[in-house]
């Protein structure tokens, strides 16, 4: 039940009562005029808060981690979470957790250190590519499809060694498969909707999800409407359709064992996107279709889907997973038991 109804995106109601499960937003941003003292109280036990900017270099990228440290010494609500353990006890405690991700590895440029010591500050999750191809791999929207390079082979055994799990979201395909194969440890997609209901060039496709899980790995599904909007469609997709694309990833590995989720959603607000006046690439839009046929405003509610674009929605969630039959079980592997897997696993390492 929420007892405070939000007026604009990135301010959530407040859930008078919590639900049983541990839930795991895989990817989720948050700004500075955020709501810190509450962020215990929307149903969300763990963040994968998007710690630092896609490209900072190394010296911003340590001032961004330390702040998140900032945040969790002032709120006492707040706890940067670097075992799986943290997050049970955050459930068990009514706080809440923050997961430092990194959409990016700019910041590692070409010294294999600097992988342990962001790690050592608390990284603990890590695309290596942000759309851009760099010096470790190819990305989702650029040009090229050349794979992981040799450095990026190294950057991959070194977050297996110091226990930092690979996102493959934002990556060009064929470096995902390479990552995938090239990890000793299970690599997740944080925030990726399947291709085969949902065409869009940041999505993936049954091989990439395939092959994820077949080494453990685990598909975070999105609730972030361009990532849902089907072909011709010209209306808001709903949490109905959001749930199609766990139907079809339980289909396609036989259950619900590689399944999360993630909202690719604000806490605060959504800063407008930075343009060069100098001109910049022309890479795909993801979000284009969805501009045209629902709005292109990025702090508005209706960039996430009907029915989970307020994280107090997630009973909603919850009984959309019941309704397609997924029992208690499965809804607390999606919810944030099969992160819990590879966090036990890898942060471990």
């Amino acid at each position: 039940m929420s007892t405070r109804v939000r007026t604009r995106g990135g301010f959530h109601s407040i859930l008078e009562s919590d639900h049983p499960f541990v839930f795991i937003d895989a990817c989720m941003q948050i700004w500075p005029d955020a709501d810190f003292e509450n962020a215990h109280r929307h149903g969300v036990t763990a963040y994968a808060v998007t710690a630092w900017e896609p490209h900072d270099d190394l010296a911003v990228a340590v001032e961004r981690a330390m702040f998140w440290h900032l945040v969790a010494r002032r709120h006492s609500n707040l706890v940067v979470a670097t075992t799986a353990d943290d997050i049970r006890r955050a459930k068990a405690d009514g706080r809440a957790a923050l997961i430092l991700h990194a959409q990016g590895a700019d910041f590692v440029g070409n010294k294999l250190h600097r992988v342990e010591a962001m790690q050592r500050l608390g990284l603990r999750i890590m695309l290596l590519a942000y759309n851009a191809t760099n010096l470790l791999c190819d990305g989702a929207l650029d040009s090229t499809d050349g794979g992981l390079t040799r450095f990026g082979r190294l950057v991959v055994s070194e977050c297996n060694r110091v226990g930092v799990v690979l996102d493959c979201t934002h990556i060009g395909k064929r470096s995902t498969l390479d990552i995938i194969e090239h990890s000793a440890q299970p690599c997740i997609f944080t925030h990726s909707n399947a291709n085969a209901l949902a065409p869009n060039p940041r999505n993936i496709d049954d091989e990439q999800i395939r092959a994820c899980t077949a080494r453990g790995g685990v598909i975070g599904l999105v609730s972030w409407g361009p990532l849902v909007l089907q072909p011709g469609a010209r209306q808001r997709p709903s949490v109905e359709d959001f749930l199609a694309h766990v139907d079809h990833v339980a289909q396609l590995t036989g259950g619900t064992e590689h399944i999360g989720i993630s909202t690719d959603a604000s806490l605060g607000t959504y800063p407008d996107h930075e343009h060069d006046p100098w001109g910049e690439p022309d890479y795909p839009n993801p979000g284009a279709a969805y501009g045209e046929a629902v709005t292109a405003d990025v702090r508005s509610p209706l960039r996430q889907v009907d029915g989970f674009s307020d994280y107090a929605e997630i009973g909603t969630l919850i009984e959309g997973l019941g309704r397609r039959g997924f029992g208690d079980d499965d809804i607390g592997r999606i919810l944030g038991g099969n992160l819990l897997r590879i966090f036990d696993q890898v942060w471990t390492s």
